[in-house]
């Protein structure tokens, strides 16, 4: 093994050969999301058919003892962007635009490394079990690791050995592909916000700058921010929830949402509908051009603001937008399509709809793009970073 591969940490990437699981063949990374959700694993209340029916639940990764709380959202329409008049407005929040949003489950907290660690398969080894359950096989095969360079801890403040805190400094495509081995795992269709379902989320029914109003000054209360931190993001819940129990919604880690930025992206809102992802305009047809623009990172959206913003950057309108630099230090070709060198302010949380998409094509419009995957992998092969 090379002196390289020695510097390298084990990166969790898709196996792309498929897996019998419940008489399916599963090709996980290809498969659409509803294939997985056949015979769930048990967790009390998570089953609802209506709105009045949810209630929060918590949720077990399949194999281990990890376990996160989603908390019901009840569906509603809330003007979505900031008033011409808020203090620290950008013009990209505007003008505001009426949406509406269905009902939805979302995380509590920040997804934690604790969490993002069952996933990434370098703490723990679950599945060396002889005895695999299908569903297990399934999300083994989702998760066996490949020698790749994926080193997300090293670019996280050095604290993705405090596992409640949250995992950050990976790409919006690492955490989709999170969110569907998470679906994979328990038979629960997850995946990133909408960038209008977050938002609702953050406001909690409010119209002000933040949840809690329009004055910044108990921001302390609610979120770690530049002012009030100096090392780094912090463990999540330390800091008061908002109205609907959402922790750390303003700060800690900015989350990616399932949107690049669009500057005429207020102008495709339309009211009773949550607007897919756009995707830029050589994604359909170039899969190698889709690569690289995922592997650049740029233009990507996150909410939030971060323990790294100034308390105006944390509003509840308020957006950060990737940028190529967020790779800078990055020395592979291609760039990583998992992580950021300079981004370890940025992570996520899970949600999960009350109705899960029910065609491949509905699926398309929050999953992964397998094409990206598979381009990376013609790139580096062959090469030596994939020989063990």
């Amino acid at each position: 093994m090379t002196g390289l591969l020695l510097s390298c940490v084990v990166a969790v990437l898709l196996i792309v050969h498929p897996v019998s699981a419940q008489e399916i063949e599963l090709n996980p990374l290809h498969t659409p999301g509803i294939e997985f959700l056949r015979d769930p694993i048990p967790a009390a209340d998570s089953e609802a058919e209506t709105q009045a029916e949810m209630k929060p639940y918590i949720e077990t990764i399949t194999g281990t003892n990890v376990t996160f709380q989603m908390v019901p959202i009840p569906g509603g329409k809330f003007l979505m962007g900031s008033p011409a008049g808020e203090k620290g407005r950008e013009d990209h929040e505007g003008p505001q635009v009426e949406v509406e949003i269905l009902p939805f489950w979302m995380e509590e907290h920040e997804v934690t490394w604790e969490e993002f660690d069952q996933y990434f398969q370098l703490r723990n080894s679950r599945f060396e079990r002889t005895h695999l359950t299908d569903r297990e096989k399934v999300v083994d095969a989702m998760a066996r690791p490949s020698v790749v360079c994926y080193n997300i801890g090293a670019s996280s403040y050095g604290k993705a050995n405090k596992l409640d805190h949250p995992a950050s400094a990976m790409s919006c495509y690492a955490a989709q592909v999170y969110c569907k081995w998470l679906t994979a795992a328990t038979g629960r269709y997850y995946r990133l916000p909408t960038e209008a379902e977050w938002e609702y989320a953050c406001r909690a029914g409010s119209t002000t700058a933040f949840s809690f109003g329009d004055d910044p000054g108990p921001l302390d209360d609610y979120g770690w921010f530049f002012d009030n931190t100096d090392n780094g993001y912090n463990k999540v819940m330390a800091k008061k929830p908002n109205a609907w129990g959402l922790y750390d919604m303003h700060g800690n880690v900015a989350e990616w949402v399932l949107r690049q930025y669009d500057e005429n992206a207020w102008k495709k809102y339309k009211a009773g509908e949550i607007q897919p992802r756009p995707k830029h305009p050589v994604f359909d047809t170039d899969a190698k051009s889709m690569m690289y623009y995922v592997a650049i990172g740029d233009n990507h959206i996150a909410r939030g603001g971060s323990c790294d913003h100034e308390a105006q950057e944390c509003r509840s309108a308020a957006k950060l937008i990737s940028q190529p630099d967020w790779k800078e230090s990055d020395p592979f070709f291609p760039k990583s399509i998992w992580s950021y060198t300079e981004a370890p302010f940025v992570g996520f949380r899970v949600i999960r709809p009350l109705n899960p998409p029910n065609t491949e094509e509905e699926c398309k419009l929050y999953e992964p793009d397998s094409d990206v995957y598979d381009e990376y992998m013609n790139l580096l092969s062959p090469s030596p970073l994939m020989e063990d």
